[in-house]
């Protein structure tokens, strides 16, 4: 029962943030673009921040000689995870079909994970680093991939993209690592690195936040049915069929837990602006992911609390 009380303390936590920054924005403190403008920080500094100190802090090549097969299971995670999608994109009806299959595609793989994770195991686990490297590619797939839900003809490689500010700083702190040069670094810069990251996700709650409030305005239809297969597919099937494997397969419990966690949790927080961006209907993908926000704050306890009783 204490993994459900800590699980459900670190996702309420991510929800009260989120209520703030739709707070501030809906009381006018701040200004409607205030949020927009500090999606490059929270993304493109903050976060690769808190990615460098975590590495250089808590890995140890010695003690963990296999962390390089993290990002296979990624891979082996997103093909599970496709299968699924597909077929979840088959009962969705067919004009939302895009974006029923983009948000349940495509989930918040870092802030919630690292939230439970620190909430439950502290924030020097070693869970996080290992967190960390299972999402290694994780940011550049999602940003060269999303568009194929709405965009059937050639794209240019987006490079930019690719080499992602948490790509480079990942890879950055695993060589310094490798190599045993972390002791050069002065403790100033690494504190002040820390105290930069450490704002990511406060950041990005705000920011998810504001930007409800936004598109609670250009609401419009409800689509409920949508809404409960959403649920059903995203925050019950999903988590169910992983765990399902994990019992059958027994990896690791550093590599079952983070499976666990991927595989529960809802939309990543990108998902509405990239959809308007490519045409699609921003208000379903975010009634998609505000029901799914808050319905884990019961399914992800929940499903931790099963993990931890049959793993």
């Amino acid at each position: 029962m204490n993994i459900f009380i800590s699980t459900f303390e670190a996702v309420a936590m991510l929800l009260v943030i989120g209520v703030i920054g739709f707070l501030l924005l809906s009381r006018k403190i701040v200004p409607e673009n205030f949020f927009s403008l500090l999606s490059p920080l929270a993304l493109e500094i903050a976060l690769p921040s808190l990615v460098f100190v975590n590495i250089i802090t808590n890995f140890s090549p010695l003690t963990k000689p296999d962390w390089w097969k993290l990002p296979l299971w990624w891979l082996f995670f997103i093909t599970i995870a496709f299968i699924v999608t597909v077929i979840g994109m088959i009962i969705s009806k067919k004009n939302s079909r895009r974006e029923f299959g983009l948000s349940l595609f495509y989930q918040n793989g870092i802030f919630f994970p690292l939230a439970i994770i620190t909430g439950v195991y502290g924030i020097n686990s070693e869970y996080t680093v290992d967190l960390f490297f299972f999402v290694l590619f994780y940011a550049t797939f999602f940003f060269n991939t999303y568009f194929f839900f709405f965009r059937k003809e050639k794209v240019s490689i987006r490079w930019r993209k690719i080499f992602h500010p948490v790509l480079i700083m990942t890879v950055l702190a695993i060589i310094i690592r490798l190599i045993g040069i972390e002791t050069y670094i002065p403790s100033f810069i690494l504190s002040a690195l820390r105290m930069i990251g450490n704002m990511a996700i406060p950041l990005l709650m705000l920011i998810l936040g504001g930007n409800m409030l936004v598109d609670f305005r250009n609401m419009g239809k409800i689509y409920i049915s949508e809404i409960l297969k959403f649920i059903l597919f995203k925050n019950i099937i999903m988590p169910v069929i992983f765990l399902l494997i994990i019992l059958k397969i027994r990896p690791s419990f550093n590599i079952a837990l983070i499976l666990m966690l991927e595989a529960s949790v809802p939309p990543v927080t990108a998902i509405p602006i990239v959809t308007e961006r490519e045409g699609g209907n921003r208000a379903l993908v975010n009634q998609f992911m505000i029901a799914s926000f808050l319905y884990s704050l019961v399914s992800i306890p929940f499903m931790l609390f099963l993990f931890g009783k049959l793993f």
